[in-house]
């Protein structure tokens, strides 16, 4: 409510709390008034007992103006309605319908936009015919474009969000998705846009009426008054412009009113009166014929392609790997080199357009490549949780925390709103986060940076999952705060035998906390090697340049840091033979003719590389104070 506490705030909702008195009382008081016809009395000019004067049946036009105002803002409310609901449905349609019957909906909405909204409400009116209904359904229509393009550019904008993503591994399905996180996001601009809408629907209303192609008699509205009072306004100008006064001050009201109103619609309330119970129900899991023992997930040959104009591009390209129960492997290498969208590709979040292709991809036995949309969807949202880079859009910034992991088990598991809070004070509680059941009362804006991505943790195991996928969980983080989510991560792998996908381009990281670790570069993985083996014993180049490029304690200060040299290939520009090639210091013409296979090596490990023999012997150096390396250039990002 402090919205309406500035001299504005106040105005408005003064302003419109009068019209809707009005709206109510004044047939109740002025209605037999209005209508009474005194043919003594006809055309009168203003006076004490007619302030604005009379008709040409002698009755009273400020009665009728008053009276009017019911019609008026019933009319007025009604056809705002309807435009709102039909632009919400335009809106939202291609969130729910999928690319290609959304491209023809935003098509027609862009059409339909390009039109002034009172000639579509008079060329909707021709179509409805003449009357208050037909006008309701004119004024509606035209206004739902505008709305529509509104609602499309803002789901738009919320539904590339994290906790979008974090939602659909959840299992939410699209309209749940919608309800609870899309539109409570947008809600405010859409309530500002409804409210400024119902003063153009009275504006436009009063048009046609005017026109004659709104109210008819013996009805009457502000508009049908202000036509009736101006062929007389020469002679009674107060009457003649008693309606119009009306019609301003009513559409002022509306618009100054929506800040104020979107403002005052706030914040969800908490779940009020749940209180932890003894103990949450177990969560039992979806496991299809996952068998101890077996591989947990299973990718082989994965590829996700794009369609660029008449060609595809494919950012990830025949990446395979195999992951069992507790296990921990690290996914390795430089921005774009496919790391976090071969890890959307297994949760199934790649985007439309894009295609996601691949020879297996199964996990817990379950194959995800076939099957229905809401078997994988309960699957992933139990057995598999995600942790993505950015905690702060990866929770839903209008739900309490708490309601966000509660979510999780009422939506697979059916459990009651008490039980499902309960379970998330005990999620929060055990990824060490004080007071949880106050925190989970509390806003994500509320949470530090490392409290947020505890939450998302917490969030991820409230289904005791399988496989937890954490896409860079610590870049945004302080040294200490990083080194808490390492442990609670590696704390919950241990305890709850669950495997872990841990992506980073910090090689140090990612040699501390996994077992095994994938190397990717240009989308595909070039080096699969223990993690034990990484720092020293790297056999492709490209993995040794990123272990140098990383600091040590002997590093000389006085020397500009090691860099990967050149820059990375454009996923559409690969060159011929390796990718890596233009960039690497054993390259030969065989590299830069023939893509090296990801073949066996030493037993326990893959590598891609025509000399894989040579690669630990070359590494990129510091370069000297001139700024010239020892064996490249040194144009390009670091690790």
């Amino acid at each position: 409510m402090g919205a309406l506490r500035s001299p504005l705030g106040v105005t408005a909702a003064t302003l419109l709390l009068v019209v809707l008195l009005l709206a109510v009382v004044a047939p109740l008081v002025w209605q037999s008034r209005a209508d009474a016809v005194s043919p003594a009395d006809i055309l009168q000019g203003s006076s004490a007992r007619h302030p604005v004067g009379t008709d040409l049946l002698g009755r009273d036009i400020l009665a009728r103006v008053l009276v009017a105002t019911r019609l008026s803002v019933a009319l007025a409310l009604a056809a705002t309605a309807i435009g709102v609901l039909a632009g919400l449905l335009l809106g939202t349609a291609p969130m729910l319908l999928g690319r290609r019957a959304g491209r023809w909906i935003a098509a027609l909405i862009n059409v339909a936009v390009a039109f002034p909204n009172l000639l579509l409400a008079l060329f909707f009116a021709v179509i409805f015919g003449v009357g208050a209904k037909g006008a309701v359904l004119a004024i509606g229509f035209a206004t739902a474009p505008g709305f529509a393009r509104l609602t499309q550019t803002m789901v738009a904008t919320v539904a590339g969000r994290d906790f979008i993503a974090a939602a659909r591994i959840a299992g939410i399905g699209r309209i749940r998705i919608l309800v609870r996180h899309v539109l409570p996001n947008i809600a405010e601009p859409l309530v500002v846009t409804a409210t400024m809408a119902a003063g153009g629907s009275l504006l436009s209303f009063a048009g046609l009426s005017f026109l004659g192609l709104g109210v008819q008699a013996p009805s009457y509205d502000w508009g049908r008054l202000l036509g009736e009072g101006l062929a007389q306004i020469y002679i009674h100008p107060a009457g003649a412009l008693a309606a119009g006064v009306a019609v301003v001050v009513a559409a002022m009201a509306f618009n100054l009113t929506g800040e104020a109103v979107a403002r005052a619609i706030g914040l969800r309330s908490p779940q009020a009166g749940a209180r932890p119970a003894d103990d949450a129900p177990p969560v039992a899991r979806a496991g299809g014929t996952y068998q101890a023992g077996s591989s947990l997930l299973s990718v082989r040959n994965l590829s996700v392609t794009f369609p660029a104009g008449a060609d595809e591009v494919t950012p990830v390209r025949e990446v395979s790997l195999e992951l069992r129960r507790g296990e921990a492997v690290g996914i390795v290498g430089e921005s774009g080199s496919g790391k976090s969208l071969a890890a959307l590709a297994i949760a199934q979040l790649v985007p439309a357009p894009g295609r996601v292709h691949a020879e297996r991809l199964e996990f817990l036995g379950a194959d995800l490549r076939a099957g229905s949309g809401k078997a994988h969807r309960r699957l992933l949202g139990t057995s598999l949780a995600m942790v993505f880079q950015d905690p702060m859009t990866s929770l839903n910034p209008t739900q309490r925390v708490g309601r966000q992991l509660a979510e999780v088990v009422r939506q697979h598991e059916g459990a009651d709103r008490t039980r499902a809070w309960a379970r998330a004070v005990d999620r929060l509680r055990a990824v060490r986060i004080p007071a949880a059941e106050r925190r989970a009362r509390q806003l994500p804006h509320e949470f530090s940076g490392g409290m947020r991505q505890r939450a998302m943790i917490g969030m991820g195991v409230m289904a005791s999952p399988a496989l937890i996928i954490a896409d860079e969980p610590t870049t945004a983080l302080d040294v200490t705060v990083q080194r808490q989510v390492l442990r609670l991560l590696e704390n919950i792998r241990t305890a709850e035998d669950v495997a872990l996908l841990f992506i980073s381009h910090d090689v140090t990281v990612v040699a501390q906390v996994c077992e095994r670790v994938l190397v990717m570069y240009a989308g595909r993985i070039v080096e699969d090697l223990p993690a034990g083996e990484l720092m020293h014993d790297a056999r492709h180049p490209y993995t040794g340049a990123l272990v140098a490029a990383v600091p040590g304690m002997d590093t000389d200060r006085e020397l500009p840091l090691a860099a990967v040299p050149g820059r990375p290939p454009e996923p559409g520009r690969l060159p011929a033979g390796c990718a890596f090639a233009p960039r690497c210091p054993l390259a030969t013409a065989r590299c830069r003719e023939q893509d090296p296979p990801l073949a066996t090596y030493g037993g326990d490990r893959r590598v891609a590389c025509w000399h894989a023999d040579l690669a630990p012997t070359v590494a990129p150096q510091q370069t000297s104070a001139a700024g010239q390396p020892a064996a490249a250039g040194t144009e390009g990002s670091t690790a």
